[in-house]
């Protein structure tokens, strides 16, 4: 009987979401609910697991940690990328490295949930009304007849352009890999840089993947030529932003505002100043969490397990 461990499991969720029963005779089963973040506490509790389920970068993989798992033969991760995981030094250690499919949906509603609660206060005003405080101390601002602005043009950042066209928003997108023909076939007009997009644009929203080419690719200059108005949404990866320059700019009011749902540290440190500036709305890194979602994460985890056992491993990384 081999051992597999679900790391993560914040929400206790992972073993109702999915038939685990198929593994029953084969693989004994169970969840860490809680975040383990001392590597030598971690490899304590997982080191005798042959098999090892993730939830993206929650908790991440390098060589380093490989190295103390001699028991590990397959690591099944959530998402079909996950840079967190050294999968080079898995294969050298002949570790099997699968993934799940995933949808866009989830981060494209959480995006405009965030958009929606900036460009309306909504957690202000929800506080007031809860403490008996002012009655309307906000004034909202308009989304129709504003300009989106769209860092990253891919699957999540093309569905967020037709919502952006829904409310009556001028679209426009950039990124290193955008061509007129993309962003036509999305009904977006392409700008020529991300300067110019950061200069037109009343929200924009990151949609990239993080990489050599897009860490930091958000830094202070590139803050300072946004709106004083404008709103800042990343529901992509932390490190797009440089992190420091962001704070500054938020303190100093370069930018009207921040809706943050991924941070270089998780979960975010207590003494984090994005737990605290006013001018932010920030969510526990929520944009892939959603009942199908999870549905599909999970289902499909058991599937690489089985195929896995079966000698003939699917959805394979690297």
């Amino acid at each position: 009987m081999r051992t597999c461990l679900i790391l993560d499991d914040y929400q206790q969720a992972a073993l109702s979401l999915a038939d685990w029963s198929r593994l029953s005779d084969r693989v004994a089963v169970s969840a860490v609910a809680e975040h383990i973040p001392d590597r030598d506490a971690l490899v304590s509790r997982i080191a005798e697991a042959e098999i090892l389920v993730i939830m993206r970068e929650r908790t991440p993989f390098p060589a380093a940690l490989l190295e103390r798992l001699p028991r590990l033969e397959l690591l099944v991760t959530s998402g079909l990328r996950n840079l967190a995981i050294d999968v080079a030094a898995a294969r050298g250690r002949g570790i099997t490295v699968c993934g799940t499919e995933s949808s866009p949906a989830p981060p494209t509603e959480l995006t405009w949930a965030l958009i929606l609660g900036l460009a309306r206060q909504l957690p202000r005003e929800n506080h007031n009304l809860r403490i008996g405080g002012p009655w309307q101390s906000t004034i909202g601002t308009d989304l129709a007849g504003a300009t989106l602005g769209i860092l990253g043009l891919g699957k999540i950042g093309a569905r967020v352009a037709a919502i952006g066209h829904a409310f009556g928003m001028r679209v426009i997108a950039w990124s290193p890999n955008l061509d007129e023909a993309r962003a036509a076939a999305a009904g977006v007009a392409r700008v020529a840089s991300k300067e110019a997009l950061l200069e037109a644009s009343d929200v924009v929203t990151i949609h990239l993947v993080l990489g050599d080419r897009t860490r930091g690719l958000v830094g202070a200059a590139e803050l300072r030529r946004m709106r004083p108005t404008a709103y800042l949404v990343n529901t992509a990866r932390a490190p797009i932003v440089d992190q420091a320059a962001l704070v500054q700019a938020l303190r100093e009011a370069w930018i009207a505002g921040a809706g943050l749902d991924v941070f270089e540290t998780e979960p975010l440190p207590d003494d984090s100043p994005f737990r605290h500036l006013p001018n932010v709305l920030a969510l526990p890194h929520l944009g892939y969490v959603s009942r199908n979602n999870y549905r599909t994460f999970f289902t499909q985890a058991v599937e690489d397990i089985e195929a896995w056992l079966a000698g003939a491993p699917i959805r394979q990384l690297g």
